[in-house]
């Protein structure tokens, strides 16, 4: 016996109110954003069957249903929320000889209303791509966040940061500066942004040690170690 679809529930579909971003623009004058990865086919055990946009503000956040083929090649049909605020690039300036990293601290709501004590997270210089490439976009976070205008850059590594949910792939840099030409303590950020940034010059083996106490975001740490294991302040680096 076939399931009847109530005649009110049809008018409401018939007579659905245009969506931000999907019918008419959002608030960054976006629209079709209920397309992206309707075209995948890179997996062949990955078939996309919808995709919906739940909300539409300045990032996008979307349920989408997709059949899943597993290992003992059986199908199920899925569907997973997805958070797009785009792609993102952070650097790591340090001073070899002085054995000193510039980094900043700024207020970082999500983290405060997760138990972080006052939201103030210590970081490496980050921002979003804004249609810029990687190299471009961090050149320009790097100034507006600690007032250094970066030189030669050497690109690390592209990490996806939370791939359960988020869609971020960010890319890593790290670039040389010269100990005392920004003053710690100094501030920085773009005020129209309502950012508040303390420029922080710290000891790389200080730095190292407040790792996991009060150094708690991932890319820095993530920076910090690969300048330890394998970048300026590694035993065997190349420029020893």
């Amino acid at each position: 016996m076939s399931e009847r679809i109530p005649q009110a529930s049809v008018a409401a579909d018939d007579e659905r109110m245009p969506q931000a971003g999907v019918d008419v623009p959002d608030r960054r004058g976006r629209t079709g954003l209920d397309r992206v990865g309707r075209d995948l086919v890179r997996n062949p055990r990955v078939r996309v069957r919808d995709v919906r946009v739940l909300t539409s503000n300045w990032f996008v956040t979307r349920a989408t249903t997709f059949d899943f083929q597993h290992a003992d090649e059986t199908w199920t049909t899925e569907e997973r929320e997805t958070y797009d605020r785009g792609d993102g690039a952070t650097i790591l300036l340090y001073d070899r000889d002085a054995r000193t990293v510039l980094l900043t601290r700024q207020f970082r709501f999500p983290a405060y209303v997760n138990e972080h004590p006052d939201g103030m997270l210590i970081e490496s210089a980050a921002g979003l791509l804004d249609e810029d490439g990687p190299e471009t976009a961090i050149r320009r976070e790097a100034e507006e966040e600690t007032g250094h205008v970066v030189g030669n850059v050497e690109h690390v590594f592209d990490v996806y940061m939370s791939p359960g949910s988020v869609t971020e792939r960010l890319h890593f840099f790290a670039a040389p500066y010269v100990r005392g030409t920004v003053a710690d303590g100094s501030r920085a950020g773009l005020a129209d942004e309502g950012e508040d940034i303390e420029v922080l010059e710290l000891s790389f083996d200080d730095a190292l040690d407040r790792i996991g106490r009060d150094i708690v975001d991932a890319k820095t740490i993530m920076l910090l170690q690969w300048a330890a294991l394998r970048g300026p302040f590694a035993a065997r680096h190349p420029l020893a």
